[in-house]
């Protein structure tokens, strides 16, 4: 497998850390408005996205831009588990569902 495949996977979750972060951010209440938008959980994630943002325009010239497509999905993969462990999310058995046909659909891809 093309190293740069696991790059995509890397950025895949560093983008659902981002997200994650926002959510964090946004479960928090503030007494100023602007304290939503500029404090340390939403500036990470926006520096953490910048950073996802440019290595995939750099890493999508080295590998077919389908499979970058495909191996990006597990984007939601990532998001869903790190929601689970970190913010004590529920998953129902249809997010179950979604995330193991995300997955399959992937090493179908893959392989």
């Amino acid at each position: 497998m093309n190293r740069y495949y696991f790059y995509i996977l890397f950025t895949a979750l560093l983008s659902a850390i981002s997200q994650i972060l926002l959510n964090v951010s946004a479960k928090k209440t503030y007494d100023k408005k602007y304290q939503e938008y500029l404090n340390p959980w939403v500036i990470s994630s926006y520096m953490i996205l910048g950073f996802t943002l440019l290595a995939n325009i750099y890493i999508m010239r080295m590998i077919p831009l389908k499979t970058a497509h495909v191996l990006a999905a597990t984007t939601y993969i990532f998001v869903a588990i790190l929601s689970k462990i970190f913010l004590k999310e529920k998953m129902s058995v249809w997010n179950f569902v979604g995330i193991t046909l995300i997955f399959f659909g992937v090493v179908i891809f893959i392989l």
